[in-house]
């Protein structure tokens, strides 16, 4: 291995400063594939993927242990259906509680708004366990330890040691060198790859000097562990509505176990004064308070996702308001895909321009989000009188309203927005001549998970299915693509049963053929490998 440079070399600079990095690190250090710098849902995730894909990874947080305090509660059915992947749904469904509605207060409990009906059927996973960060992080934590690479708690990253958007010989990203301050003193890490899974503030985001635009907001709000509250059901979501403040319950357990989400205003209240007013406006008793922190909200993105060797996931690349309680698990989704990702470079799957698909892919995803929570968040959680006066004005509509809306047609695409089961990938740029293998409406969508598909998608590789009828291979697959699989025909025809798909690990749909390999063109073939960079 080549001899890394001294932290005190030119640009060894600590994050976010113009001052040179601590002491040289110990000259032995540490090497792995790939380097996971934060211990968080996002981080833990992509850390416990790449281990189950034979990928060696190394997760290192500042912190001493998980997150006690989450603001982060509910794990949306793409989400349950990644856990599912690796074999932990069950474990997560047993330590949930399990909310399938929202309901609406104005004084007395609204008609339920049932998102979990609107879900039955297209996914697994309908209704919103409540699973806190805090315990998606034990889960993951405890699962890595298990398996014989536990976190390395208190190691917290202080440099790059060299440049992160470095090339090697043949034009490919290379290696990183990176500070980090141990227990025992400054350590280095040589990664193939390093992964930023480090929260809002990313020190490494700020060590790639990466612009974080967009805004933050005035609002204040607050978030409470409380016991012993009334009046709130305890198998449902529920809004609550005051003169200037708003509320979101989420039930924890019995005993009238929530944590409730509210807007406060726009100063930063001490705890005694923010709990008084969510007492004196919104009507909510309790006999015991846990934990009170209060946060405003922002709303950013990375202007980058991946600087050469060196990739951003979760908040480190995207934040946004809490409506829809999608960020957590849009984290979880992008270590999910990330992780398969330099899982399939490492072993030589792909080819080094694949690496291009992460940021192509999800970027848009976090765009889109931050656009409809935003409006959301206008709508609805922006203080002052005026919203406050239309907020009231909107409830008792929102009542009449969200239930019907969710069981009509319109339901299972809202049910699926929510659940975030429906998000697609362009297989082209917008405005380009769709290629015949992406004209399927499968293709670019995950692959719905069935009692049938289930062991085939647990396998984590490239695979070719079929849905209702047999199929033949096309000539030209490279070995490494597994199948052809027949399933049953899918009920609800999403799938057709005259098309062979292929999926990747992460479970989607990477392209569609026939079902005849007499009917499936030579270049067809070629085509599909070059566009995702499959090698032979």
């Amino acid at each position: 291995m080549t001899a890394c440079p001294s932290a005190h070399a030119p640009g060894a600079r600590a994050p976010g400063t113009g001052t040179p990095a601590p002491e040289a690190p110990d000259p032995d250090g540490l090497e792995t594939e790939v380097l996971v710098v934060g211990a968080g849902p996002t981080g833990l995730m992509a850390g416990l993927v790449l281990h189950r894909r034979g990928v060696p990874a190394l997760v290192i947080d500042g912190k001493s242990g998980p997150t006690r305090e989450s603001r982060a509660l509910v794990v949306q059915a793409r989400s349950m259906e990644i856990y599912d992947q690796l074999g932990l749904a069950e474990q997560v469904l047993a330590r949930s509680h399990r909310a399938e509605s929202i309901q609406i207060l104005a004084g007395a409990p609204s008609a339920r708004a049932d998102f979990a009906a609107a879900q039955t059927g297209w996914t697994p996973f309908p209704g919103a366990p409540i699973f806190e960060q805090s315990r998606n992080e034990e889960l993951l934590a405890s699962t890595l330890a298990a398996e014989g690479v536990p976190v390395r708690w208190g190691h917290r990253f202080i440099a790059l040691l060299s440049d992160a958007a470095g090339t090697d010989g043949a034009g490919a990203a290379a290696p990183v060198d990176v500070l980090v301050e141990g227990p025992q003193g400054p350590l280095r890490i040589r990664a193939r790859w390093v992964i930023g899974a480090d929260g809002a503030s990313s020190p490494v985001r700020h060590a790639l000097d990466l612009p974080f635009e967009g805004v933050t907001d005035a609002a204040t709000f607050c978030v409470a562990d409380l016991h012993g509250v009334e009046g709130i059901p305890e198998d449902s979501l529920a809004a609550r509505f005051g003169r200037q403040r708003f509320a979101v319950t989420f039930p924890m357990g019995p005993g009238g176990h929530v944590r409730v989400v509210w807007l406060h205003g726009t100063d930063d209240p001490e705890q005694d004064e923010a709990l008084a007013a969510l007492r004196a406006d919104l009507g909510l008793a309790y006999d015991r308070l846990d934990w009170f922190s209060s946060y405003r909200v922002h709303h950013r993105v990375a202007a980058r996702f991946r600087q050469g060797s060196v990739l951003l996931a979760g908040d480190a690349a995207h934040v946004h308001s809490p409506v829809g309680g999608q960020g957590m698990n849009t984290g979880l989704q992008d270590a999910h895909h990330l992780a398969h990702l330099l899982a399939d470079l490492s072993t030589g799957r792909l080819g080094p321009t694949a690496i291009d698909r992460y940021e192509r892919e999800r970027r848009p995803v976090a765009l889109t989000l931050i656009s409809a929570t935003d409006r959301a968040f206008g709508a609805i959680a922006r203080p002052g009188r005026g919203t406050a006066f239309a907020r009231r004005r909107a409830r008792d509509v929102l009542a009449r309203l969200a239930p019907r809306l969710l069981a009509s047609r319109a339901g299972p695409r809202l049910g699926g927005l929510l659940g975030q089961y429906r998000i697609r990938y362009r297989a082209v740029p917008a405005g380009d001549p769709v290629p015949r293998w992406a004209a399927d409406r499968a293709v670019g969508l995950r692959l719905p998970p069935t009692a049938q598909n289930r062991s085939a998608l647990r396998a984590m590789t490239w695979q070719l299915h079929s849905y209702g009828a047999e199929a033949d291979r096309p000539v030209g697959l490279p070995d490494r693509i597994e199948g052809p699989f027949a399933f049953p025909e899918d009920p609800l025809g999403r799938l057709r049963t005259d098309r062979l798909l292929l999926v990747r690990p992460d479970g989607f749909v990477a392209a569609s053929w026939p079902v005849h390999a007499g009917a499936v063109a030579t270049a067809d073939v070629q085509e599909v490998l070059d566009a995702h960079a499959l090698t032979r």
